[in-house]
């Protein structure tokens, strides 16, 4: 049954008013759910299945959802194996956009338009690190996707942002993003750019005091990650300021067979040699990894 599984796992914080993942299957550390988490994105649970579940199993477990998570008025399947994500509603109100918090910041998700919902709530310590990291600085937002780094950049008081992304409707959503937290919106810039295609832009841009890239695992057309990664990491010295700080990420379960860590350890250490690695900064308790292939995150200073 997965509701007797899921039970003794699902973590309900005193947080209520939170966005939090509840639980995350995805890091193989429970068995027989690995295809399993569950977001609050108040006041919705959203129940995301990477294999099918007969329908009473996920009835049963919309119905503890709403028992035991104070004002929840929809719970929502996201079946994502398949190829759209598609969402259905398996109780409750249908609520396909809505404005959720964290560290009292606000973002604006939709839910059932995408595959993902326009904020990813591992990246939690990340954007916190950056809102505890970016006071008077000029800061670079690379595959800005909804801008959630740069709202926590504004928030930490940085001189500036420069976002990056070749979506107009994800940056659309990041210029709301800003004006949901009433931030000043003339020390944020939208751009949609190639970056590989736009170094040179960069450069006049810059130089920039503190650097985000947060790729994509793989986007068809647009980035690889063993390919295209190197090219940022030989070019920083173009467009990053000589104290530059660095917070890279990665996504990617095995690149060529290695880890993500080992990956960009190893990719700067060829590439940009003059960076030192600081520390890593790990996902939320939640999202628990066995097998060590979740997200990374590393940041790295200019000697």
């Amino acid at each position: 049954m997965l509701l007797e599984k899921l039970k003794p796992h699902i973590q309900i914080t005193a947080q209520h008013s939170e966005a939090q993942r509840l639980f995350h299957g995805r890091g193989h550390a429970y068995d027989g759910l690995h295809h399993v988490s569950i977001d609050w994105l108040p006041p919705v649970a959203l129940v995301t299945l990477f294999a099918a579940e007969p329908a009473k199993q996920v009835e049963a477990l919309a119905d503890e959802l709403l028992d035991k998570l104070p004002g929840c008025k929809s719970v929502q399947l996201q079946h994502r194996y398949q190829l759209a994500g598609p969402v259905d509603i398996i109780r409750g109100e249908a609520i396909s956009a809505l404005t959720i918090q964290e560290d009292g910041l606000h973002y604006q998700v939709s839910l059932g338009k995408a595959r993902n919902t326009g904020l990813f709530l591992d990246m939690r310590n990340g954007r916190r690190w950056v809102r505890e990291h970016s006071k008077n600085k000029r800061v670079l937002n690379l595959f800005a996707y909804t801008c959630g780094f740069s709202v926590a950049a504004i928030a930490g008081e940085a001189q500036s942002v420069v976002n990056i992304d070749m979506s107009s409707a994800a940056l659309g959503v990041g210029r709301k993003n800003h004006q949901l937290n009433k931030q000043p919106l003339p020390r944020v810039t939208f751009e949609k750019l190639n970056i590989f295609k736009s170094f040179g832009r960069l450069k006049k841009r810059g130089p920039f005091d503190l650097l985000i890239c947060d790729p994509p695992t793989l986007q068809k057309g647009s980035v690889n990650i063993e390919r295209d990664y190197p090219k940022i990491m030989r070019r920083l010295d173009q467009f990053m300021s000589p104290n530059a700080t660095l917070l890279m990420c990665l996504n990617a379960p095995e690149l060529n067979g290695k880890s993500s860590r080992d990956f960009m350890l190893e990719q700067m250490q060829t590439h940009a040699p003059k960076y030192h690695f600081v520390e890593e900064i790990k996902a939320p308790a939640v999202f628990v990894e066995a097998q060590d292939k979740g997200l990374k995150v590393f940041i790295y200073q200019a000697d």
